[in-house]
Protein backbone atom coordinates (compact mmCIF):
# COMPACT_ATOMS: atom_id res chain seq x y z
CA UNK A 1 0.00 0.00 0.00
CA UNK A 2 1.85 3.39 -0.74
CA UNK A 3 1.67 5.86 1.65
CA UNK A 4 -0.22 9.44 0.31
CA UNK A 5 2.30 12.39 0.11
CA UNK A 6 1.21 15.40 2.25
CA UNK A 7 0.46 18.20 0.60
CA UNK A 8 1.67 21.66 1.67
CA UNK A 9 -0.65 23.83 3.56
CA UNK A 10 -2.30 26.49 1.71
CA UNK A 11 -0.67 30.34 2.53
CA UNK A 12 -2.82 32.00 5.00
CA UNK A 13 -3.70 35.81 3.99
CA UNK A 14 -2.74 38.38 6.34
CA UNK A 15 -5.72 39.35 7.73
CA UNK A 16 -6.44 43.18 8.43
CA UNK A 17 -9.93 45.05 9.74
CA UNK A 18 -9.38 47.57 7.03
CA UNK A 19 -7.35 47.47 3.53
CA UNK A 20 -7.22 50.04 1.51
CA UNK A 21 -5.71 50.32 -2.10
CA UNK A 22 -4.35 53.67 -3.04
CA UNK A 23 -2.29 55.90 -1.36
CA UNK A 24 -3.56 59.01 -2.29
CA UNK A 25 -5.50 61.63 -0.40
CA UNK A 26 -8.72 59.83 -0.32
CA UNK A 27 -7.07 56.42 0.92
CA UNK A 28 -4.67 58.07 3.30
CA UNK A 29 -7.26 60.05 4.98
CA UNK A 30 -9.82 57.06 5.69
CA UNK A 31 -6.90 54.95 6.09
CA UNK A 32 -5.30 57.02 9.44
CA UNK A 33 -9.15 58.14 10.34
CA UNK A 34 -9.91 54.30 10.71
CA UNK A 35 -6.67 53.57 12.85
CA UNK A 36 -7.58 56.48 14.63
CA UNK A 37 -11.13 54.48 15.81
CA UNK A 38 -8.45 51.59 16.50
CA UNK A 39 -8.91 49.71 13.46
CA UNK A 40 -5.91 47.36 11.94
CA UNK A 41 -5.31 48.84 8.69
CA UNK A 42 -2.74 48.49 5.72
CA UNK A 43 -2.48 50.25 2.66
CA UNK A 44 -1.17 49.60 -0.61
CA UNK A 45 0.80 51.74 -2.92
CA UNK A 46 2.74 50.94 -5.76
CA UNK A 47 3.63 54.50 -6.40
CA UNK A 48 4.92 57.40 -4.04
CA UNK A 49 2.62 58.34 -0.97
CA UNK A 50 0.56 61.37 -1.88
CA UNK A 51 -1.76 59.86 -4.60
CA UNK A 52 -1.92 62.55 -7.83
CA UNK A 53 -2.26 65.53 -5.63
CA UNK A 54 1.03 65.34 -4.01
CA UNK A 55 3.00 63.99 -6.79
CA UNK A 56 1.61 65.30 -10.26
CA UNK A 57 -1.49 67.51 -9.20
CA UNK A 58 -2.41 70.38 -6.73
CA UNK A 59 0.74 70.49 -4.68
CA UNK A 60 3.08 70.82 -7.63
CA UNK A 61 0.71 72.91 -9.56
CA UNK A 62 0.22 75.36 -7.51
CA UNK A 63 3.90 76.00 -7.03
CA UNK A 64 4.19 76.61 -10.68
CA UNK A 65 1.43 78.96 -10.65
CA UNK A 66 2.74 81.10 -8.04
CA UNK A 67 6.19 80.75 -9.73
CA UNK A 68 3.92 82.40 -13.20
CA UNK A 69 2.51 84.56 -10.58
CA UNK A 70 5.60 86.23 -8.97
CA UNK A 71 6.33 86.58 -12.96
CA UNK A 72 3.14 88.67 -13.34
CA UNK A 73 4.05 90.75 -10.45
CA UNK A 74 7.56 91.51 -12.11
CA UNK A 75 5.63 92.99 -15.44
CA UNK A 76 3.87 95.56 -12.96
CA UNK A 77 6.58 96.50 -11.33
CA UNK A 78 7.27 99.85 -13.71
CA UNK A 79 3.92 101.02 -13.35
CA UNK A 80 4.62 101.11 -9.43
CA UNK A 81 8.00 102.94 -9.57
CA UNK A 82 9.83 100.52 -9.62
CA UNK A 83 13.21 100.06 -11.28
CA UNK A 84 14.15 96.19 -12.73
CA UNK A 85 16.82 94.88 -14.88
CA UNK A 86 16.49 92.53 -17.21
CA UNK A 87 15.22 89.10 -15.54
CA UNK A 88 15.83 86.05 -16.41
CA UNK A 89 13.71 83.04 -15.33
CA UNK A 90 16.23 79.23 -14.72
CA UNK A 91 12.95 76.92 -15.18
CA UNK A 92 15.52 74.27 -13.80
CA UNK A 93 15.56 75.79 -10.49
CA UNK A 94 12.21 76.09 -9.92
CA UNK A 95 11.88 72.29 -10.61
CA UNK A 96 14.75 71.10 -8.88
CA UNK A 97 13.17 73.04 -5.45
CA UNK A 98 9.51 71.76 -6.26
CA UNK A 99 10.71 68.23 -6.60
CA UNK A 100 12.82 68.19 -3.25
CA UNK A 101 9.01 69.50 -1.57
CA UNK A 102 7.44 66.95 -3.21
CA UNK A 103 9.83 64.70 -2.30
CA UNK A 104 9.91 66.02 1.59
CA UNK A 105 5.73 65.48 1.31
CA UNK A 106 6.27 61.79 0.28
CA UNK A 107 8.56 61.37 3.70
CA UNK A 108 5.98 62.90 5.95
CA UNK A 109 3.01 60.99 4.42
CA UNK A 110 5.37 57.54 5.44
CA UNK A 111 5.92 58.69 8.80
CA UNK A 112 2.14 59.81 9.48
CA UNK A 113 1.13 56.11 8.03
CA UNK A 114 4.30 54.60 11.08
CA UNK A 115 2.79 56.71 12.92
CA UNK A 116 -0.27 55.05 13.31
CA UNK A 117 0.93 51.78 13.38
CA UNK A 118 -0.67 51.17 10.02
CA UNK A 119 1.50 48.68 7.68
CA UNK A 120 2.63 50.01 3.90
CA UNK A 121 2.36 47.15 1.59
CA UNK A 122 4.43 48.40 -1.39
CA UNK A 123 3.50 46.55 -4.79
CA UNK A 124 0.21 46.40 -7.41
CA UNK A 125 -2.55 45.27 -5.99
CA UNK A 126 -4.97 42.68 -7.88
CA UNK A 127 -8.18 40.86 -6.84
CA UNK A 128 -8.08 37.38 -6.75
CA UNK A 129 -10.66 34.52 -7.05
CA UNK A 130 -10.83 33.41 -3.23
CA UNK A 131 -14.37 32.73 -1.52
CA UNK A 132 -13.24 35.85 0.22
CA UNK A 133 -12.48 39.15 -0.90
CA UNK A 134 -8.53 38.79 -1.00
CA UNK A 135 -6.28 40.79 -2.46
CA UNK A 136 -3.10 39.82 -4.01
CA UNK A 137 0.65 41.98 -4.28
CA UNK A 138 3.68 40.82 -5.05
CA UNK A 139 2.90 36.72 -4.27
CA UNK A 140 1.79 37.30 -0.97
CA UNK A 141 -2.73 37.50 -0.28
CA UNK A 142 -4.11 40.27 2.21
CA UNK A 143 -7.79 39.81 3.47
CA UNK A 144 -10.02 42.54 4.84
CA UNK A 145 -13.84 42.26 5.95
CA UNK A 146 -13.30 45.99 4.97
CA UNK A 147 -11.66 46.46 1.59
CA UNK A 148 -11.61 50.42 -0.20
CA UNK A 149 -10.59 50.87 -3.49
CA UNK A 150 -9.10 54.60 -3.92
CA UNK A 151 -7.13 53.91 -6.78
CA UNK A 152 -7.42 57.35 -8.33
CA UNK A 153 -7.25 58.26 -12.02
CA UNK A 154 -4.55 59.30 -14.66
CA UNK A 155 -4.61 61.58 -17.77
CA UNK A 156 -6.57 60.47 -20.84
CA UNK A 157 -4.41 60.08 -24.31
CA UNK A 158 -5.72 59.28 -27.58
CA UNK A 159 -4.34 56.24 -29.02
CA UNK A 160 -2.35 56.63 -31.97
CA UNK A 161 -5.45 54.47 -34.03
CA UNK A 162 -7.30 57.27 -33.60
CA UNK A 163 -4.83 60.42 -34.26
CA UNK A 164 -1.50 59.53 -35.48
CA UNK A 165 1.33 60.73 -33.44
CA UNK A 166 -0.81 61.51 -30.92
CA UNK A 167 1.77 59.29 -28.43
CA UNK A 168 4.05 61.88 -29.39
CA UNK A 169 2.24 64.09 -26.62
CA UNK A 170 2.57 64.17 -23.06
CA UNK A 171 -0.33 64.73 -20.07
CA UNK A 172 0.00 66.85 -17.00
CA UNK A 173 1.72 64.06 -15.38
CA UNK A 174 4.62 65.01 -18.56
CA UNK A 175 4.52 68.45 -17.92
CA UNK A 176 6.52 67.81 -14.05
CA UNK A 177 8.95 65.87 -15.70
CA UNK A 178 9.83 69.54 -18.24
CA UNK A 179 13.89 70.04 -17.40
CA UNK A 180 13.74 73.33 -19.67
CA UNK A 181 10.52 75.33 -20.00
CA UNK A 182 9.16 74.96 -23.70
CA UNK A 183 9.70 77.62 -26.62
CA UNK A 184 6.56 76.62 -28.51
CA UNK A 185 3.58 74.81 -26.79
CA UNK A 186 0.63 73.62 -27.59
CA UNK A 187 -2.59 72.44 -25.38
CA UNK A 188 -5.30 70.33 -25.78
CA UNK A 189 -7.93 70.63 -23.80
CA UNK A 190 -10.42 72.94 -22.49
CA UNK A 191 -11.25 72.26 -18.93
CA UNK A 192 -9.57 73.39 -15.60
CA UNK A 193 -6.08 71.26 -16.28
CA UNK A 194 -5.67 72.58 -19.76
CA UNK A 195 -6.35 76.20 -18.51
CA UNK A 196 -4.02 76.25 -15.68
CA UNK A 197 -0.96 74.59 -17.46
CA UNK A 198 -1.31 76.93 -20.32
CA UNK A 199 -1.83 79.71 -18.57
CA UNK A 200 1.84 78.88 -16.63
CA UNK A 201 3.29 78.29 -20.14
CA UNK A 202 2.33 81.29 -21.38
CA UNK A 203 3.03 83.79 -18.32
CA UNK A 204 6.22 82.07 -17.97
CA UNK A 205 7.40 82.78 -21.93
CA UNK A 206 6.23 80.28 -23.80
CA UNK A 207 4.79 80.86 -26.82
CA UNK A 208 1.61 78.98 -26.43
CA UNK A 209 -1.67 77.75 -28.34
CA UNK A 210 -5.10 75.82 -26.39
CA UNK A 211 -6.95 74.13 -29.37
CA UNK A 212 -10.30 73.95 -27.79
CA UNK A 213 -13.35 71.74 -29.71
CA UNK A 214 -16.16 75.06 -28.93
CA UNK A 215 -15.49 78.35 -28.62
CA UNK A 216 -15.16 78.83 -24.74
CA UNK A 217 -13.03 77.53 -22.22
CA UNK A 218 -14.36 76.04 -18.43
CA UNK A 219 -17.98 74.92 -20.27
CA UNK A 220 -19.33 72.93 -17.27
CA UNK A 221 -18.67 76.24 -15.12
CA UNK A 222 -21.34 78.95 -15.04
CA UNK A 223 -21.29 80.46 -18.20
CA UNK A 224 -20.40 84.12 -17.00
CA UNK A 225 -17.08 82.35 -15.68
CA UNK A 226 -16.71 80.14 -18.66
CA UNK A 227 -16.68 83.61 -21.27
CA UNK A 228 -15.07 85.96 -18.76
CA UNK A 229 -11.60 83.21 -18.13
CA UNK A 230 -11.91 82.79 -22.39
CA UNK A 231 -11.33 86.61 -22.94
CA UNK A 232 -8.30 86.82 -20.03
CA UNK A 233 -6.64 84.18 -21.87
CA UNK A 234 -6.69 85.77 -24.99
CA UNK A 235 -5.76 89.12 -23.30
CA UNK A 236 -2.68 87.41 -21.81
CA UNK A 237 -1.63 86.27 -25.28
CA UNK A 238 -2.44 82.93 -25.83
CA UNK A 239 -3.26 81.41 -29.13
CA UNK A 240 -6.55 80.35 -29.34
CA UNK A 241 -7.55 77.37 -31.87
CA UNK A 242 -11.53 77.37 -31.68
CA UNK A 243 -13.92 74.68 -32.71
CA UNK A 244 -10.48 72.40 -33.68
CA UNK A 245 -9.25 68.87 -33.25
CA UNK A 246 -5.59 67.76 -33.74
CA UNK A 247 -5.85 65.54 -36.53
CA UNK A 248 -2.50 64.19 -36.89
CA UNK A 249 1.04 64.73 -35.12
CA UNK A 250 4.66 64.08 -36.99
CA UNK A 251 8.01 64.67 -35.29
CA UNK A 252 11.28 66.06 -37.47
CA UNK A 253 14.73 64.93 -37.46
CA UNK A 254 15.21 67.61 -35.22
CA UNK A 255 12.82 66.67 -32.56
CA UNK A 256 10.22 69.03 -32.96
CA UNK A 257 6.28 68.30 -33.39
CA UNK A 258 4.03 69.88 -36.63
CA UNK A 259 0.62 69.39 -35.10
CA UNK A 260 -2.01 69.11 -37.83
CA UNK A 261 -5.39 70.51 -37.03
CA UNK A 262 -8.65 70.86 -38.61
CA UNK A 263 -11.21 73.83 -37.63
CA UNK A 264 -14.53 73.39 -38.19
CA UNK A 265 -16.51 76.68 -37.29
CA UNK A 266 -20.38 76.38 -37.94
CA UNK A 267 -21.51 77.72 -40.81
CA UNK A 268 -17.91 77.70 -41.81
CA UNK A 269 -15.92 74.90 -44.05
CA UNK A 270 -13.47 72.69 -42.25
CA UNK A 271 -10.11 73.60 -42.83
CA UNK A 272 -7.01 71.69 -42.12
CA UNK A 273 -3.68 73.26 -40.48
CA UNK A 274 -0.49 73.39 -39.68
CA UNK A 275 1.49 74.69 -36.06
CA UNK A 276 4.85 73.81 -37.19
CA UNK A 277 8.67 73.68 -34.36
CA UNK A 278 6.32 73.09 -31.11
CA UNK A 279 8.67 71.65 -28.13
CA UNK A 280 5.71 70.57 -26.12
CA UNK A 281 2.49 68.91 -26.87
CA UNK A 282 0.54 68.81 -23.67
CA UNK A 283 -3.22 67.02 -24.03
CA UNK A 284 -5.36 67.49 -21.17
CA UNK A 285 -8.67 65.55 -22.28
CA UNK A 286 -10.28 64.49 -19.36
CA UNK A 287 -8.83 62.08 -16.73
CA UNK A 288 -9.46 57.97 -16.53
CA UNK A 289 -10.13 55.75 -14.02
CA UNK A 290 -7.13 53.49 -12.62
CA UNK A 291 -8.99 50.02 -12.38
CA UNK A 292 -7.16 48.10 -15.09
CA UNK A 293 -5.11 45.40 -13.58
CA UNK A 294 -7.24 44.75 -9.86
CA UNK A 295 -9.11 42.27 -12.15
CA UNK A 296 -12.09 44.11 -10.58
CA UNK A 297 -14.23 41.17 -12.49
CA UNK A 298 -13.82 38.74 -9.98
CA UNK A 299 -15.30 40.23 -7.71
CA UNK A 300 -18.30 41.26 -10.15
CA UNK A 301 -18.04 45.61 -9.65
CA UNK A 302 -20.74 47.26 -11.23
CA UNK A 303 -18.97 49.70 -13.50
CA UNK A 304 -20.00 52.58 -15.68
CA UNK A 305 -19.40 53.35 -19.27
CA UNK A 306 -15.96 55.17 -18.96
CA UNK A 307 -14.92 52.11 -16.18
CA UNK A 308 -15.65 54.23 -13.03
CA UNK A 309 -16.60 52.00 -9.68
CA UNK A 310 -20.72 52.72 -9.42
CA UNK A 311 -21.18 53.39 -5.83
CA UNK A 312 -24.19 54.40 -4.10
CA UNK A 313 -24.10 57.96 -1.18
CA UNK A 314 -22.37 55.46 1.33
CA UNK A 315 -19.60 54.83 -1.03
CA UNK A 316 -20.36 51.24 -1.30
CA UNK A 317 -20.05 49.07 -4.58
CA UNK A 318 -22.35 46.42 -5.82
CA UNK A 319 -20.30 44.04 -3.34
CA UNK A 320 -20.56 43.73 -0.02
CA UNK A 321 -17.49 45.04 1.86
CA UNK A 322 -15.84 46.85 -0.94
CA UNK A 323 -15.77 50.22 -1.13
CA UNK A 324 -14.76 53.44 -3.57
CA UNK A 325 -13.86 56.86 -2.87
CA UNK A 326 -11.99 59.52 -4.77
CA UNK A 327 -11.36 60.32 -8.52
CA UNK A 328 -11.47 56.15 -9.37
CA UNK A 329 -15.81 56.85 -8.41
CA UNK A 330 -15.86 59.46 -11.31
CA UNK A 331 -17.47 62.23 -9.13
CA UNK A 332 -15.75 65.40 -7.92
CA UNK A 333 -12.08 64.90 -9.29
CA UNK A 334 -10.82 66.82 -5.83
CA UNK A 335 -8.93 66.60 -3.56
CA UNK A 336 -10.82 67.89 -0.50
CA UNK A 337 -13.69 65.67 -1.54
CA UNK A 338 -11.84 62.11 -1.53
CA UNK A 339 -10.38 63.28 1.97
CA UNK A 340 -13.77 63.86 3.20
CA UNK A 341 -15.48 60.98 1.51
CA UNK A 342 -12.90 58.69 3.31
CA UNK A 343 -12.65 59.95 6.73
CA UNK A 344 -16.79 59.53 6.70
CA UNK A 345 -16.84 56.25 5.45
CA UNK A 346 -14.31 55.64 8.17
CA UNK A 347 -16.45 56.81 10.84
CA UNK A 348 -19.33 55.05 9.34
CA UNK A 349 -17.30 51.53 9.76
CA UNK A 350 -15.69 52.01 12.69
CA UNK A 351 -17.71 54.04 14.49
CA UNK A 352 -20.67 52.91 13.98
CA UNK A 353 -21.80 56.06 12.69
CA UNK A 354 -24.65 54.69 10.01
CA UNK A 355 -25.51 57.84 8.46
CA UNK A 356 -21.65 59.26 7.89
CA UNK A 357 -21.84 59.76 4.11
CA UNK A 358 -20.45 63.03 2.23
CA UNK A 359 -22.69 65.67 1.02
CA UNK A 360 -21.70 66.66 -2.91
CA UNK A 361 -23.82 69.30 -3.28
CA UNK A 362 -22.33 72.58 -3.52
CA UNK A 363 -19.08 71.72 -3.30
CA UNK A 364 -16.15 74.81 -3.99
CA UNK A 365 -14.49 74.91 -6.59
CA UNK A 366 -11.04 77.08 -7.70
CA UNK A 367 -9.18 77.13 -10.90
CA UNK A 368 -5.98 78.86 -10.67
CA UNK A 369 -5.87 80.76 -13.88
CA UNK A 370 -4.75 83.50 -14.58
CA UNK A 371 -6.75 85.73 -12.63
CA UNK A 372 -7.84 82.59 -10.55
CA UNK A 373 -11.22 81.55 -10.03
CA UNK A 374 -13.63 80.36 -7.35
CA UNK A 375 -16.85 78.86 -7.43
CA UNK A 376 -19.31 77.22 -5.57
CA UNK A 377 -23.77 76.64 -5.84
CA UNK A 378 -25.92 76.45 -8.56
CA UNK A 379 -24.96 78.10 -12.07
CA UNK A 380 -27.65 79.82 -13.84
CA UNK A 381 -28.87 77.08 -16.31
Amino acid sequence: MCALRSLPPRAMAAAFDYLVLGGGSGGLASARRAAELGARVAVVEHQRLGGTCVNVGCVPKKVMWNTAVHFEFIHDHADYGFETPDVKFNWRVIKEKRDAYVSRLNGIYQNNLNKAHIETIHGHAAFTSDPEPTVEVSGKKYTAPHILIATGGRPSVPHDSEIPGASLGITSDGFFELEELPRRSVVVGAGYIAVEIAGILSTLGSKTSLLIRHDKVLRTFDSMISANCTQELENAGIDFWKHSLVKSVTKSPLGLLEVTVISSAPGHKPTVSTIPDVDCLLWAIGRDPNTEGLNLDKLGLKLDAKGHIVVDEFQNTSRKGIYAVGDVCGKALLTPVAIAAGRKLAHRLFEGKQDSKLDYSNIPTVVFSHPPIGTVGLTEV
